[in-house]
Order: C-alpha cells, then structure tokens, then sequence
C-alpha cells in the first residue's frame, strides 16, 4: 500500500529521495547526480513509499520570506510507477500542506511536454515557453 508522507534531510529515506532524483530526472538530462539539491535545506519534501521501497518524490521550495509564494520542484516517480496516479497523489498531498500554510501561489517549471499532467490539475500556463537545463519548459502556476 502506497503512503504519502513529508521528511527532512535527517530521514533515512531523504538518501532514497535524492537516488530516485538522480536516476529520474538529472541522469536522463546529463546534469550530475545531486546537481539539483541547492534548496533541499530550506524546502519541504513530500515522498511516495510502498512498503520500504520509495517510489516517487515531490520538492516544495519556499520562495518569498512571507511564504505566499512557492515552487514545486523535483517531481519523480520510479519508472515501475509512472502512469499509476503516484503524481497525482504527491502532487494533492503538496497541495494541502501548502494550503495550511496560507500560500497564495504555487509555480511550476513544467517541462513542455508533460504540461497536460498539470493542467488536469488545475494549473495554468503563462508566459512563454523557455529552456532550463538544456529542456524546453513552461511557467506554470495555481492560485490558492
């Protein structure tokens, strides 16, 4: 049975976390393993288990002092996974918790081609199309 839940750096699983990141999201992209970890400190992690096995991960990074804007960032799901819901599921849970923490936004820097998944969500596109890390991305963004 699949459980949502939020750690911190000192979580065992917070080294499962960055595996699962390097593998889905910076290997595929040729940016080195634990590249992307700049904000990890501050920010809040929202993880997928099943069992002991962690199988998806989702990054919340505050980004004003007021906390009224924030970014998700790091969105992973183990292969096996993908597909099943699992985003979905950490995406809602993220969602939540920034809803009991009075955010008025959440950003996403979606990459162009799985702009649909967010938009089911609810999100919606502005701006134009840019790239990050050599990836065609669009801002995204929902108001709370």
């Amino acid at each position: 049975m699949v459980h949502i839940k939020r750690i911190d750096l000192e979580d065992p699983l917070y080294q499962q976390e960055r595996l699962l990141r390097n593998k889905i999201l910076l290997r595929p992209i040729g940016i080195p393993d634990f590249g992307w970890e700049k904000n990890d400190a501050k920010s809040w992690h929202f993880i997928a288990v099943d069992e002991l096995d962690l199988i998806g991960c989702v990054v919340l990074v505050p980004l004003d002092e007021q906390n009224k804007k924030a970014q998700l960032i790091q969105m992973a799901v183990d292969d096996e996974w993908q597909g099943q819901g699992l985003g979905r599921l950490l995406v809602d849970a993220l969602l939540e918790f920034s809803k009991k923490m009075n955010f008025s936004e959440i950003q996403v820097h979606s990459r162009s081609d799985i702009t649909s998944f967010y938009t089911h969500m609810k999100f919606e596109i502005y701006g134009d199309e840019f790239e990050e890390v050599g990836v065609k991305h669009r801002h995204m963004r929902m108001l709370l």
